[in-house]
């Protein structure tokens, strides 16, 4: 059984998509052709050059490399499995798409029957135990192996198999969800062929060559090129995956793509694909990220990264606008946690992270990566916007744990008022028998400019214009003021189920 985690996702069309975690093979990609390259062009010189300089095959790379790149089969604790035969119409007999078939069905008798015939494992008995196999790759001669963490997910027997069939025992070191890698060992008698993380990140159209285990055949090879670095593809919070072009299946996660120095430039790690099958867009953890975390992981066993403490949100062009920013970029400050190094630091809600060590940030994402760079304890100095002007702030970073939730608030209505120009009735949240502070959205209009936002009923406004409020005339004096300052938005700080963020809304 290969390994896969699948994560649903909606992309344009109404086409359901999925996302594969599943490692990469790289599909070969046609040689550079001029005919794309108009004559006449600046470019076209030089890219007949660059053609003419494209390699003519790969077995070079993969002669040197090979050797490195092993397979990784997991043994998995026992699940319970249900027998469904004989369940008619319920649960599908325990294949997708069969659920809730109409009595009578023939795919109904056949499975019955089917079920009639099964011998040695009772219904509702669990499995013996589950497996899972990917891809990996040897960075030490001493044994060391890469590959991701949701091949060895939930495992409880690890074995890589070397390029020449031969079967070790591994011991897991440590793993780290938030970047989906993990390290193995092996023992040996003879010292291990490995490999080494580049260090410079590869440009966009850089062959790639990658070596994994698709369908646990093992030892596969393919080529391909670098589409795009930088992707964020919401599989967790430090996304910066490369982006390949390449026929990706499954039992390739956590194998290596190499560029032409036979130098690791990333480790496979997922694909998109709308049937499951490769469609040529895969992703790869960058070697940067890779060579930071797997010295973690096998120095501590985990990763320790610094913790700022905020609940951030993106920078919108209507935010910006509200705010007086030039630019739609940075992080805004929903909420600094209590007790957090920023809220000790004065970090306030509202505040626009714009620079970190003097870094410019382009959003939400790029913060967390940068924070998690740094070790706890450090001191860094963040440039935010506070008032309409720069200020500096050094923070003492602390350890990364996961937040304690906030506490949901649901409030009840009571005696609403009405704002027309933002097309919402709101009443004092005291008013509505809530011991927090603003205002409590009673109504909404759904073509309004506020529901445009995301604003809806019960969320509680504690801020407008960066002024707090408690009754509906607290936040007419404030759009008022906004308008007066020549604002094109006005800036709400609004409290939604468990957490608080901004909404820039339209001013008339």
């Amino acid at each position: 059984m290969n390994n896969t985690a699948i994560v649903a996702r909606n992309f344009p069309g109404s086409r359901r998509s999925r996302l594969l975690a599943g490692a990469m093979v790289l599909g070969l990609a046609g040689v550079l052709s001029a005919q794309t390259i108009l004559p006449g062009q600046p470019a076209f010189a030089e890219a007949v050059r660059v053609q003419s300089a494209a390699p003519a095959d790969f077995s070079q790379v993969v002669t040197a490399v090979q050797p490195a790149v092993v397979s990784v089969r997991v043994k998995q604790a026992p699940e319970p499995q249900m027998m469904n035969f004989g369940n008619r119409g319920q649960q599908g007999f325990g294949i997708p798409g069969l659920d809730g078939l109409p009595d009578g069905h023939p795919l109904q008798r056949f499975f019955e029957r089917k079920g009639e015939g099964q011998r040695g494992q009772p219904r509702g008995e669990p499995k013996a135990y589950g497996m899972s196999q990917g891809s990996g790759f040897f960075i030490s001669d001493d044994g060391y192996v890469v590959t991701n963490h949701h091949v060895i997910d939930k495992g409880t027997e690890f074995t890589v198999i070397d390029n020449e069939g031969n079967e070790l025992e591994a011991r897991l070191i440590g793993a780290d969800p938030r970047t989906d890698l993990a390290l193995l060992k092996v023992e040996g008698d003879e010292p291990f062929t490995y490999v080494r993380f580049a260090d410079d990140a590869p440009a966009v159209g850089e062959w790639v060559v990658a070596i994994g285990n698709p369908f646990g055949l093992g030892g596969t090879v393919t080529a391909g090129i670098v589409s795009a670095r930088g992707r964020d593809i919401g599989a967790g919070p430090y996304d910066d995956f490369i982006q390949i072009d390449a026929p990706v299946n499954r039992g390739n996660s956590g194998g290596p793509a190499f560029n032409m120095k036979g130098e690791v430039i990333g480790v496979n790690a997922a694909i998109f694909s709308p049937s499951g099958g490769n469609v040529g867009i895969a992703f790869a953890i960058p070697a940067s990220t890779a060579t930071d975390v797997v010295g973690d992981l096998k120095d501590r066993g985990a990763v320790v990264r610094g913790w700022l403490g905020v609940q951030i949100q993106p920078v919108t062009g209507d935010i910006a606008d509200s705010l007086g920013l030039a630019k739609a970029e940075g992080a805004i400050v929903s909420d600094p946690q209590n007790g957090s190094p920023a809220d000790k630091a004065g970090i306030k809600a509202g505040d626009t992270i714009l620079k970190v060590d003097g870094k410019p940030i382009k959003g939400p994402r790029d913060l967390s990566r940068m924070i998690a760079a740094y070790a706890p304890d450090t001191k860094v100095k963040l440039t935010v916007w506070r008032d309409g002007v720069e200020e500096d702030v050094t923070v003492t970073l602390g350890t990364l744990n996961d937040p304690d939730a906030v506490a949901q608030v649901t409030p009840s209505v009571s005696g609403s008022t009405q704002l027309a120009d933002l097309g919402i009735e709101v009443t004092g949240a005291k008013r509505a028998g809530l011991d927090v502070d603003g205002v409590v959205v009673t109504a909404i209009d759904p073509d309004g400019p506020a529901a445009e936002k995301g604003l809806r009923e019960d969320d509680i406004i504690a801020e407008v214009a960066g002024q707090k409020v408690t009754s509906a005339r607290d936040v007419e004096k404030a759009i008022a003021k906004a308008e007066k300052d020549g604002r094109k938005a006005v800036l709400m700080r609004v409290f939604s189920d468990d957490a608080s963020r901004f909404v820039a809304v339209p001013l008339a």
